[in-house]
């Protein structure tokens, strides 16, 4: 009994102390700047093994592997695997497999965009759109689940959009997708709910990010208006909020849903949009 009431305390102790995603394996997509890295960074936060993704200047995505690695005192690897590729896909998960283990957590967070009236939309850019913002999070999923459902547990949030949810002109592969992510989360939800697997979707209105800012001068420019014009009259026009998401808000959430407290939150799609669907 009393080798009992000495042991409680400091398992309790323990668990208090120990990152919630201690480790667990997670990759994310689109990884290297924005959305992704708030998300990349929230995950290694809590203890979890992560895999970054994505293009851009080789030393300096190093420098940031470097930099989170020894912040958060957790392997952080890098894959240039290319989101349009169905066998580079596979690749980046044998990868991680081999290198970290099994995947435990799944962030489809890549994408792109472009902007055109329907009858001038490129086929070519409607394919790319399509394939890197809804086609990948099938090839991630299919190539992760099944060891999921194996072991019993496994999270999987797939970053839509509010245009998930809504559309807006000129949009129309970029909102074909999104809504598309919303109808792949829920189907996986369904077949992962008795085994422990749990999948969401998270539909952020505009994230303050480095995109989004040279968005807001090119605009400013071209419009002949101030930045703050641009912002509350252009971006966040459809937001009540007036306000930028941020990616660590973004990233919360995201560590939320794979933490304890998301074990029971699954199918979902969320908005994080300053009330923009609330319309």
């Amino acid at each position: 009994m009393h080798a009992t009431a000495a042991i409680a305390p400091a398992a309790a102790m323990e668990s208090l102390v120990r990152p919630a995603l201690a480790g667990r394996t997670a990759v994310v997509t689109g990884s290297t700047s924005g959305i992704g890295l708030g998300i990349a960074r929230a995950l290694a936060g809590q203890g979890a093994r992560v895999v970054i993704n994505g293009f851009g200047v080789a030393s300096e995505i190093e420098k940031l592997r470097d930099e989170m690695t020894r912040r958060y005192a957790v392997p952080v690897l890098y894959s240039p695997a290319d989101m349009s590729r169905a066998d580079a896909i596979g690749m980046m998960i044998d990868e991680t497999v081999r290198s970290l283990g099994p995947v435990d957590i799944l962030v489809n967070n890549a994408g792109i965009q472009h902007v055109a009236p329907i009858e001038d939309f490129a086929p070519a850019k409607w394919d790319q759109i399509i394939a890197i913002n809804l086609t990948a999070a099938f090839h991630t999923t299919r190539a992760v689940i099944a060891g999921m459902k194996a072991r019993k547990w496994g999270r999987i949030v797939n970053i839509a959009s509010a245009h998930g949810l809504v559309a807006s002109p000129f949009k129309s592969a970029y909102v074909a997708a999104k809504h598309g992510i919303i109808g792949l989360t829920k189907v996986t939800a369904m077949e992962g709910a008795e085994c422990g697997v749990t999948a969401n979707a998270i539909c952020p209105g505009y994230v303050w990010t480095p995109l989004v800012e040279r968005q807001i001068d090119d605009q400013a420019k071209s419009h002949g208006v101030t930045r703050d014009a641009v912002i509350r009259d252009v971006l966040l026009a459809q937001q009540p909020n007036k306000r930028f998401a941020t990616v660590e808000e973004i990233g919360a959430l995201t560590a939320f849903l794979c933490g304890p407290g998301g074990a029971s939150i699954t199918g979902t799609a969320l908005p994080v949009d300053g009330g923009w669907t609330a319309h």
